[in-house]
């Protein structure tokens, strides 16, 4: 027997066909055949095979029952067993009944071996797929379950309570807070622990895309809707039915997608951009924002009536600053993170270093936080991580406060070295709240395209 082959199971009376089929399979799987229901039981539940081979008519009675009362044993043991069931019986009732007991496939005796090899081997990678994909979903429930989410402040204890409380409801749900704060981790978790958990989660960074693009990217469109559509485009909507969509930077839509969105969301339904199908969704819609949405309202730049609608259950996260007893558990769990990802001795940090990432105040937030301790993980040689592997502008943890020439000074820095540094940090700074769009970042700093490049040259960004 060679190690690693998969376990086949034939159960049929008829010996000669039973040797036949084993002496074609055994070449790629290791086969084990059983002449009756009985022994059939008793060897699929021993070996537990990933695919079985059933007779349905088979001793003791000779009956289709025999069959079926094989393939029920199967789902009764939990047995994780493909079936595939045979007979000579001209009546098709019976194998689609046992095709919709459970049965993956049936084959009319006499069959063709050569077909019967191809849909075993369709059907084992067929498992795999499902068995990925298991592995899969688990790995992101447990990744997204309560106990993964860090925080220990009061404001991260109201967001978790709030999760809890809203998952597992059919309520639309706006989580607010700065750049970097972990907004789409917190829809995740409310995905993942909600009754959905299973369906997609499909994420939109409305920000990110052109606003010309926003509405097909959302809603799709048909073959020649406009120039370039040279094939019909399925949209976000139609890709979460069942499950959840998270729109981030809501408040970026244009006023024509947001008279859209609103039908779509009280009617559950909308058309293709050039169709006149209506197209019927089951859409758990989360969003997300940075931005006031209620000054947009009152200035027209955001419809009030779509205000109330996404509005219904509002998340706060608070930013990283005002939760600093959070900061040491963030650490301790992004080291462990990237040293486990990159096979590396845990590292850690000395109390100076420690001290210095406590008070520094993170303006780009959690995932300023993440991106630096992966480059800390990745660039420091030794396994205790000291302050003077630091970047500059975290000494002192003056990110986002005021610099007084006297903290100048007391650094023994001449000045054009520290307006670089402090002209890098708030590119790196900008660049973090605008997920690396470097023309969003440009805007927040107040400086044209051309400049913003520049810049990222001059310092390597």
């Amino acid at each position: 027997m060679k190690m690693g082959r998969k376990k086949i199971v034939i159960v049929e009376d008829d010996k000669f066909l039973r040797q036949q089929i084993g002496l074609l399979l055994s070449k790629d799987y290791e086969v084990m055949e059983a002449g009756d229901r009985l022994e059939g039981e008793k060897v699929l539940v021993r070996e537990k095979p990933e695919l079985a081979l059933i007779d349905l008519h088979m001793p003791p009675t000779g009956k289709v029952q025999e069959g079926m009362k094989l393939l029920e044993s199967v789902k009764e043991n939990q047995l994780d067993t493909i079936v595939i069931v045979m007979s000579a019986d001209a009546d098709r009732k019976a194998t689609l009944r046992a095709v919709e007991s459970g049965a993956y496939d049936f084959f009319r005796k006499p069959f063709d071996l050569d077909e019967l090899r191809l849909i075993i081997r369709r059907a084992l990678e067929k498992r795999e797929i499902e068995r990925e994909n298991e592995r899969l979903r688990k790995e992101l429930q447990s990744k997204y379950s309560f106990d993964r989410l860090i925080g220990q402040s009061p404001g991260m204890l109201r967001v978790f309570e709030a999760v809890k409380r809203v998952a597992d409801t059919s309520a639309t749900v706006i989580i607010r807070g700065e750049s970097g704060t972990g907004k789409e981790l917190i829809a995740r978790a409310i995905h993942y622990n909600s009754r959905r958990a299973e369906q997609p989660f499909v994420s939109v960074n409305c920000a990110a895309l052109p606003e010309t693009l926003v509405e097909s990217e959302l809603f799709g469109h048909e073959r020649g809707a406009f120039t370039g559509a040279v094939s019909a485009h399925v949209g976000r909507f139609e890709l979460a039915h069942g499950g959840t969509l998270f729109l981030d930077e809501i408040g970026s839509i244009s006023s024509s997608v947001q008279s859209k969105l609103l039908r779509v969301l009280q009617e559950r339904c909308f058309e293709r951009i050039g169709g006149t199908k209506k197209i019927s969704i089951d859409v758990r819609m989360i969003t997300a924002t940075n931005e006031d949405l209620e000054k947009k309202v009152k200035e027209g730049q955001f419809r009030e009536d779509l205000y109330y609608r996404v509005n219904v259950f509002p998340i706060q996260i608070p930013p990283l600053r005002e939760r600093q007893e959070d900061i040491p558990l963030l650490l301790d769990h992004f080291l462990r993170l990237f040293c486990n990802e990159n096979k590396i001795p845990l590292k850690r940090f000395d109390p100076a270093a420690l001290e210095s990432l406590s008070a520094y105040a993170w303006k780009g937030n959690v995932r300023e936080l993440e991106n630096l301790m992966q480059t800390l993980v990745l660039m420091s040689d030794s396994q205790t991580i000291g302050v003077n592997e630091l970047p500059s502008y975290v000494i002192g943890g003056q990110s986002g406060r005021t610099i007084s020439p006297q903290a100048g000074f007391s650094n023994h820095k001449d000045l054009e070295v520290a307006v670089q540094e402090f002209e890098r940090a708030m590119i790196q700074s900008a660049l973090l709240q605008s997920k690396g769009i470097k023309a969003q970042a440009a805007r927040l700093l107040g400086v044209d395209k051309n400049r913003m490049k520049y810049l990222c040259r001059k310092y390597g960004i």
